[in-house]
């Protein structure tokens, strides 16, 4: 990895508007499981399959159901941010990122110090009454039995993007005018294959394109750098 990993160095200090657009390996070295993996959460067994669990029609027909799943494999409270989360914060601080664009929902780029991070899929840490429109926090969600209720008799709903749901229309809008206008794209944790996210990258206007993942991806061929190692291990020895 060391021709590769200098290369990426060179860019990295050669770069005044980086983007990151990350998936869940991002967040699998901070002990959050991801999705698709031998070991994802796609590959545990349940009542029903958890792509049917975590749909907008389910959460309607079936809310207790959906929240008990939700409470077990969707919230981390206690999970700290890794390499890469502080490595991307301090760029910021230095001026040299421009933003996260990110299809995590678990907030630990704003918990290592990020301000622009554009979560396509949402957040577990903003939750809204579908009836007033009251805000909650994730605690308020997590400590609730059964389905969470505002006071005015509402459901508490997380503001994650359940399937059948549409991405926030500003946030694309932020998240394209990003990666367009980027000198350098680090796409770093994901699979590329979540629609409508990761076409994002085929926004992209500039010539530096590194790829940062385990396994391939459908963008393999249309980038300038392809690093096959685990994302903090990467993110640890950049400058």
């Amino acid at each position: 990895m060391s021709e590769p990993l200098q290369t990426l160095k060179d860019w990295v200090q050669q770069s005044r508007r980086i983007v990151f657009f990350g998936g869940a390996g991002v967040s699998t070295e901070s002990g959050i499981p991801d999705f698709r993996s031998e070991d994802g959460l796609y590959r545990q067994r349940y009542a029903y399959p958890p792509e049917t669990i975590l749909s907008h029609t389910f959460f309607v027909r079936h809310p207790e159901e959906f929240f008990r799943f939700y409470r077990e494999k969707m919230l981390f409270t206690d999970k700290q941010p890794n390499a890469a989360h502080r490595k991307l914060a301090q760029w910021e601080r230095e001026g040299r990122l421009s933003a996260v664009v990110t299809q995590n929902i678990d907030g630990l780029h704003q918990a290592a110090g990020s301000r622009n991070v554009l979560e396509l899929h949402g957040s577990v840490h903003r939750n809204h009454c579908m009836r007033c429109g009251r805000a909650f926090s994730l605690d308020y969600v997590k400590e609730s039995e059964g389905v969470p209720r505002c006071p005015c008799g509402g459901i508490v709903k997380p503001d994650v993007v359940l399937y059948e749901e549409s991405l926030d229309g500003e946030t694309i809008e932020r998240a394209v005018a990003a990666i367009a206008s980027a000198d350098l794209l680090i796409v770093g944790g994901t699979s590329l294959t979540v629609y409508p996210a990761a076409g994002f990258v085929d926004l992209f206007r500039g010539e530096r394109l590194a790829l940062i993942n385990k396994s391939p991806t459908p963008k393999d061929a249309a980038a300038g750098l392809i690093l096959r190692a685990p994302i903090g291990e990467v993110f640890s020895q950049l400058p």
